[in-house]
């Protein structure tokens, strides 16, 4: 009978739901620990830093290398609104791109006319190769540019063109760069509406990964895996994988380099540091972004971290390399087995309870029982692990997002089942092929979407914390005008009218605080012809202009912030991409009456 064969089935499985639950159990008391550490010791090994610590660190001259593919529609965004948000004047960027890849290439020199602190490699070959590859040529162009100016870099950064760096995310990088050649901080999706549900369990997995697995990792002597983006690298762990690897920092033919770093590092005995998660300023410190948001393009991107962590990495090591660290080698590839059952365990699950239901309602209820019985135990444990990991990932979700976004978690839970396995099985199809065919992986890529402007809202600075930072205005002065400011009169308007700032000092503070190049077009830049793209009475009534078209994007100079209703009505008569930059009131005015 079915109630037979499925008890019968249900029992190896649950044996394996059952070691799985020890395992995270043994993590969840690590995880634990190292939340205790930094909340009740004064040893600074294991508490956060205090804001006079962070400032104390001697600022490190900093590299962040971005490698590109096909991602005009992006970049500029990430640039502008990195460089003009982050708390750290000692950085330069370093962006790579391909010969045959022409509009990305011209949005990185458009950004690199805006910002003096952006470079532009360009590869020796066309692309896509892999993320690796594109990385080793920013290193070469890194030292070059070393050679030029006779500077020399003290730590080189990791990032995405879809990252949205904290603005004091390289202050602790740097502060812990002291001591530690390699320095991860947290990655965290940005929030979306919950019916986008494959987002969601983006959100989910990494919350949990950032809060438990992580500091688990650190307390107990683990490797500290890179997560892509978000990791310092110090200059001498850079130049000793150099030498050992033959000049490849980042390994060419793996397309999980970030894993496989992480790994190298450990092995040359070099300290690494996760950051745990602290709260500052109202918002987590990390490095966040959105991920997938549809089913297929989630699948995409998991296949090749399945592909690269669970399969490849085999390939780079000997068993006697990873024998000191075979636990976490062993916990990381589990989910080779773990991701193809997990479907299987929610089906038989349902399908048992299916039949005891049945033999219930048929009297048929002992004929189950006799042949379960004897695996109940098993049954009871798998499912209270399985509650428990559910419990945890809810609290860590809840920490980030909120109580009302956690409580979908329970059918977030199933869907990244569902993702997972798909993309297992389609990470083991392609690997194959791969190995029968000898060719190499291919870079996986997935469509990337840069934070729009309320993400970013949420996160900004007031306008007094960015005029404090400028030191434009002394505090007893700031206070005084706060509390003689009139009704509904926004902070700038009346600071001007009070004398303590210029208009084109309230713009160029306004450009920092909202990521918005603050610009008057030069004569040479303005197109005649776009200038006449919008009707005059709309770009007037905006106080908004469009002035030139490059890279696939349309330029548009105004004296108020770009709104989404401002983005609306240009969108009505262009379908390009915005870019916007500040202009002040009189700026706009000498625009309008020159070219509208």
């Amino acid at each position: 009978m079915t109630d037979h064969w499925v008890a019968r089935l249900l029992a190896p499985l649950a044996l394996w739901v059952l070691v799985n639950a020890v395992d995270e159990l043994f993590i969840d008391v690590a995880a634990l620990c190292a939340w205790f550490s930094r909340k009740f010791s004064r040893n600074p090994r294991y508490r956060h830093p205090t804001e006079e610590e962070l400032a104390a660190a001697p600022p490190r001259l900093m590299a962040v290398f971005v490698p590109l593919w096909k991602e005009h529609k992006v970049i500029h965004q990430m640039i502008d609104s990195n460089v003009t948000r982050l708390n750290y004047c000692r950085v330069q960027f370093f962006v790579g791109v391909y010969p045959n890849d022409t509009l990305t290439m011209d949005a990185v020199r458009e950004a690199m006319k805006r910002h003096q602190n952006v470079d532009l490699c360009v590869t020796p070959h066309s692309g896509p190769t892999s993320k690796a590859d594109n990385l080793n040529w920013i290193y070469q162009r890194m030292l070059a540019f070393e050679q030029e100016y006779r500077v020399r870099f003290d730590m080189v950064l990791t990032h995405d063109a879809e990252d949205l760096m904290d603005p004091d995310a390289l202050r602790w990088i740097n502060y812990y760069a002291q001591d530690h050649d390699m320095i991860q901080i947290p990655v965290l999706a940005l929030r979306k509406p919950s019916h986008f549900l494959s987002h969601g369990v983006y959100c989910d997995e990494f919350a949990e990964f950032q809060f438990k697995d992580m500091p688990a990792r650190q307390l107990l002597g683990g490797f500290i895996p890179s997560n892509g983006v978000g990791t310092g690298f110090s200059r001498r762990v850079l130049e000793m994988i150099a030498a050992r690897h033959e000049n490849r920092i980042f390994e060419p033919a793996c397309i999980t380099e970030d894993y496989e770093n992480g790994f190298r590092v450990r092995r040359l005995g070099l300290p690494q540091k996760f950051i745990p998660i602290a709260f500052r300023h109202r918002r987590p410190i990390a490095t966040r972004e959105y991920f997938p948001e549809t089913f297929g393009k989630a699948v995409a991107q998991r296949t090749r971290w399945v592909m690269g962590i669970t399969l490849q990495s085999w390939q780079f090591h000997s068993p006697g390399e990873t024998l000191g660290q075979l636990y976490w080698f062993w916990r990381d590839r589990k989910a080779l087995v773990g991701n193809l059952i997990s479907p299987l365990m929610n089906l038989l699950f349902i399908l048992g309870f299916s039949t005891w239901s049945w033999a219930r309602a048929t009297h048929h209820a002992w004929q189950l029982a006799s042949e379960a019985s004897r695996f109940y135990p098993i049954y009871a444990a798998g499912l209270a692990g399985q509650a428990l990991q559910t419990s945890i990932r809810i609290v860590c979700c809840a920490r980030i997002y909120g109580w009302r976004f956690a409580c979908g978690v329970p059918v977030r839970v199933v869907v990244a089942n569902v993702i997972n396995c798909t993309a297992t099985l389609r990470a083991i199809r392609i690997f194959t092929h791969a190995r029968l065919r000898g060719q190499p992986l291919p870079w996986v890529k997935t469509e990337h979407a840069y934070p729009n402007g309320d993400a970013l809202m949420r996160d900004r600075k007031r306008l007094r914390d960015v005029l404090a930072d400028l030191q434009w205005i002394a505090p007893d002065r700031m206070e005084s005008a706060l509390a003689s400011r009139p009704g509904g009169q926004r902070l700038g308007e009346h600071l001007v009218a009070l004398g303590l700032l210029t208009e084109p000092q309230l713009y160029k503070a306004l450009s920092l605080q909202n990521g918005v190049p603050f610009e008057k077009p030069a004569p040479e830049a303005v197109s005649i012809p776009v200038t006449r793209s919008l009707p005059v009475r709309l770009a007037r009534a905006m106080r908004a202009m469009p002035f030139r078209i490059a890279g696939g994007e349309l330029y548009v100079a105004g004296s108020e912030l770009p709104g989404e209703p401002m983005q609306r009505d240009i969108r009505k008569f262009s379908s390009l991409a915005i870019r916007f930059q500040l202009v002040t009131p009189a700026q706009f005015e000498e625009l309008a009456a020159a070219y509208l």
